[in-house]
């Protein structure tokens, strides 16, 4: 009988964590899902880069995010909108009118070490993954693209 009050405190814990579960569901933020307008993109260097950069890093550092379903449950919404609305601050491709908050040098090095996209991001969403090779390609255009057309230029 020792397992029936374990079993009785298992499942008041379980209840409370529903019921916090239920509640956070009601605060709004996180789900307004509303992208702003796109200005004005960067002049790619090719069609490549562009494809490149879309895939990694597009739902964070651009307006044309692409929420998945799961945009919509607390708390992990809280988390995905903190990460695009941090994203857009920093570097927003759709955006390339203003000046970045961001150098090409950390862009480049971000992605030399792997730290974009984020571990987390990759495991959600395996198209964000690159390759060794396309890494280096989304590098070298991300260059090319920033030197040839650089943000905040008109």
């Amino acid at each position: 009988m020792t397992w029936l009050p374990r079993m009785r405190w298992l499942l008041r814990i379980f209840v409370v964590c529903l019921v916090g579960f239920l509640a956070i569901q009601v605060i709004p933020y996180g789900r307004d899902h509303d992208n702003p307008k796109s200005v004005r993109e960067p002049t790619w260097d090719s069609t490549q880069t562009r494809t490149l950069a879309m895939r990694a890093c597009f739902d964070c550092h651009s307006n044309l995010t692409e929420y998945p379903w799961y945009s919509n449950v607390a708390p992990v919404s809280w988390a995905l909108e903190r990460d695009v609305e941090d994203g857009r601050k920093v570097l927003n491709f759709s955006e390339w009118d203003r000046p970045q908050d961001t150098d090409l040098a950390a862009v480049v090095e971000s992605l030399e070490d792997d730290e974009m996209p984020p571990w987390y991001y990759r495991v959600l969403h395996g198209d964000s993954r690159l390759s060794e090779s396309e890494s280096q390609q989304l590098q070298a255009g991300l260059v090319r693209t920033w030197t040839a057309s650089p943000p905040g230029d008109s």
